[in-house]
């Protein structure tokens, strides 16, 4: 049993360096930017900030939080309300297709949270809120570590009764 453990550990020895060497180091990076949510229930603005990885050209994972900055005002009657976006966070499966050094599409799949506030008359009301999170976009970088980013994102509310939000977002990315 010994020889067996002395013999997988020198095989381990010689076999580290072929694995270091085939592993890619993971690529990073982080956005900051504005979100445009347009739902059923009214249309709000956000600042959005995501950190990322890369594993590989094609396939990494991003986190996501948002907060809002931009309410939705409404009048019914002689009563004035306001829709507010507190906070929402997502995390992200992310892969993408780079089109050259510049250029590279990306499509992502997740699971976020959102939190809203409506008031109205003085009443006020919390509603959050889970959803499965999907949507595409692309990244333009100016050099080798800074860029712009466009992308879409639907989210499909797991509540029946919540419905959905697309978000159109605009984002500064830097590669760190």
């Amino acid at each position: 049993m010994r020889n067996i453990l002395i013999a997988a550990a020198a095989v381990s020895a010689i076999a580290a360096p072929a694995m270091a060497q085939s592993v890619q180091s993971p690529t990073y990076y982080g956005a900051l930017g504005y979100s445009q949510l347009d739902g059923s229930q009214g249309d709000l603005g956000a600042v959005t900030g995501r950190l990322g990885a890369k594993f590989t050209p094609n396939l990494g994972v991003e986190g996501e939080v948002s907060v809002g900055v931009k309410d939705d005002d409404f009048r019914i009657g002689t009563v004035d309300g306001s829709i507010k976006h507190e906070y929402d966070a997502a995390a992200y499966v992310v892969g993408t297709l780079p089109i050259n050094d510049q250029f590279e599409l990306f499509a992502r799949g997740g699971y976020g949270y959102s939190k809203i506030k409506s008031e109205l008359g003085g009443l006020s009301r919390t509603a959050d809120g889970d959803s499965w999170n999907y949507g595409a976009g692309a990244n333009f970088y100016f050099d080798a570590q800074n860029g712009i980013r466009g992308d879409w994102t639907r989210r499909d509310f797991t509540d029946s009764d919540a419905g959905e939000v697309d978000v159109y977002s605009v984002s500064y990315v830097r590669r760190f």
